[in-house]
């Protein structure tokens, strides 16, 4: 697989230590010099707005997609390549998994499990074949890495659907792991027999 977009979901905060924003920095950087278009939710503050910057300083194409009842609350970003501005959260997210190859969650909220439960859950049920990852910065995804291999092995996720989430603690790192990955088609369904 060669990546051309990768989506990012990631906070509309900062968050308090600052290795968050090095990260997104790193990320933005990292997508640009690979020539890749950046596709992520478009506001300017928190680390959306730094990975948007990074990507942009670095040269990059950034593709942002905003709701707009969010247009002003999370200030959308006035100096990306493109901002469109759609008319819910549903219509954020399939454009956002429309325009990408693979995505990323950088640290974040609830509106960045959300968006990446919601992408997987697609990928799960065969909807996509693109790959997921998490960026794992001070071992802030560790207790949710764990609390999936736990899904996994009571039999509530199959292994080939645990797989899809990769995990990397460099950008380049995680990138070449999505470059990487290979999709294995499983049904969701171990068991189908009615009960």
């Amino acid at each position: 697989m060669s990546l051309r977009s990768v989506c990012v979901f990631c906070g509309a905060n900062p968050g308090r230590d600052p290795v968050y924003r090095e990260a997104a920095e790193r990320l933005g950087a990292e997508i640009a010099r690979r020539g890749m278009t950046l596709v992520y939710g478009g506001g300017a503050v928190g680390l959306m707005g730094i990975v948007a910057d990074a990507a942009l300083e670095a040269g990059g194409e950034v593709i942002g997609i905003i709701p707009q009842s969010l247009r002003d609350a999370e200030i959308g970003h006035p100096g990306l390549t493109r901002l469109e501005v759609v008319d819910g959260m549903h219509a954020r997210k399939a454009r956002m998994a429309e325009l990408a190859d693979a995505f990323i969650a950088l640290p974040g909220g609830l509106g960045t499990l959300e968006e990446l439960f919601e992408v997987w859950t697609w990928g799960q049920l065969g909807y996509h074949a693109k790959p997921l990852g998490l960026f794992e910065v001070n071992g802030f995804y560790a207790k949710l890495s764990a609390f999936l291999d736990h899904l996994m092995n009571e039999g509530f996720v199959r292994p080939p659907h645990r797989d899809m989430l990769q995990r990397g603690d460099s950008a380049a790192g995680l990138l070449d792991l999505l470059d990487a990955w290979q999709p294995t088609v499983v049904p969701k369904w171990e068991d189908r027999e009615p009960r």
